[in-house]
């Protein structure tokens, strides 16, 4: 009892001095944005003030998806797509342009492990897996045929967007998520709240750390079903995970990702999970998944060199063995000590 006593004393004392002094306290707010739950967490002085600014961020994300959505016929993303062979270059807008931009800066990098154009193949992939069924492999061919990143023109001192093949769909599934929680976080900034985290998907991107802390604690999955969950602080940057745990087909006992790899439309069969660190979301969001595609082994070059880019490769072997492989960067990431954590959480008032 008397521990009970001393607890609630202590969280009282806590509450009211923070209110004296203006302390920062902590606020939610989610919203269904792009196909999936858009999440921030942020420190402010007041709620009113913390709600507009995450009802302004919520709002730029929304704006974003009408722009860059291959499920909306009517975006600016469609449009272009339905102009593909047509010989005619679109002006695009700013957002639609930088995301375009850095895919093809990727595309290029990565061999067109990372490419924008794959549209075709993308919705042939989400069908297989709402049938249950293989496609065919004339259909798989077509799919291949009607992609290629150097099918994408950008001029940019015009701003335009041109498609010079025909049939090509545009998808930014691995690509506009990241750009969206960027312009989302760099929103909260503009409300003055520095201290913001956003999530949506898998994918972080972390402001200034929370009052006391290093950084946010953000957890990271393992393919090892018995693994304890791991934690690392991050503050100023992003995490992005891709991989296959939860949007698979399987058929005749092999494993097909909702992960396609550009170059032969067809769907990743090794499971493989990827982590990235960065200092952008949408950084680490397209590195994730040209990560996942290219495999550990072709993967990892991508973030060599990059002094603020880590990255770490969970695949299973031919006999089913988990295996992972972490650049420098990514295993001098600093980790959370669980136990201090929890120790930290339990003050001693005996």
């Amino acid at each position: 009892m008397k521990s009970i006593r001393c607890a609630l004393f202590f969280g009282f004392m806590l509450g009211a001095l923070g209110q004296a002094l203006g302390q920062a306290e902590r606020h939610e707010f989610s919203r269904p944005l792009m196909g999936m739950a858009f999440r921030i967490v942020v420190y402010a002085e007041a709620k009113p003030l913390a709600k507009r600014a995450g009802d302004a961020a919520f709002d730029r994300v929304a704006v974003l998806n009408k722009i860059m959505s291959d499920y909306d016929p009517q975006s600016e993303l469609s449009q272009l797509s339905d102009l593909a062979g047509s010989g005619k270059a679109a002006r695009i807008s700013g957002e639609l342009f930088r995301v375009l931009d850095a895919g093809q800066a990727l595309a290029t990098n990565s061999g067109g492990a990372f490419d924008v154009t794959a549209g075709a193949a993308t919705q042939l992939w989400r069908r297989a897996r709402r049938l249950k069924r293989m496609p065919p492999e004339y259909v798989i061919e077509n799919a291949r045929k009607a992609s290629g990143y150097r099918a994408l023109k950008l001029d940019g001192d015009a701003k335009t967007a041109e498609l010079t093949k025909p049939g090509v769909r545009l998808d930014l599934g691995g690509i506009a998520k990241g750009y969206a929680l960027d312009e989302a976080l760099k929103i909260m900034r503009e409300h003055g709240l520095r201290q913001a985290l956003v999530s949506a998907g898998g994918d972080i991107a972390a402001g200034n750390s929370p009052p006391g802390k290093p950084g946010w604690k953000i957890a990271l999955l393992g393919l090892k079903e018995d693994a304890a969950t791991e934690f690392i602080w991050v503050n100023n940057g992003a995490v992005a995970t891709s991989g296959d745990l939860f949007q698979v087909l399987e058929l005749d006992g092999k494993r097909h990702s909702h992960i396609i790899d550009p170059r032969t439309a067809r769907a990743i069969t090794e499971q493989r999970l990827v982590h990235v660190l960065a200092p952008t979301a949408m950084q680490a969001d397209s590195l994730a998944t040209a990560i996942s595609v290219l495999g550990h082994k072709d993967g990892m070059r991508l973030v060599s060199g990059g002094k603020n880019l880590g990255a770490r490769v969970a695949y299973r072997d031919a006999l089913g063995q988990v295996k992972e492989v972490a650049n420098p960067v990514f295993r001098a990431w600093p980790r959370v000590d669980v136990k201090s954590e929890r120790q930290s959480k339990s003050p001693n008032c005996d």
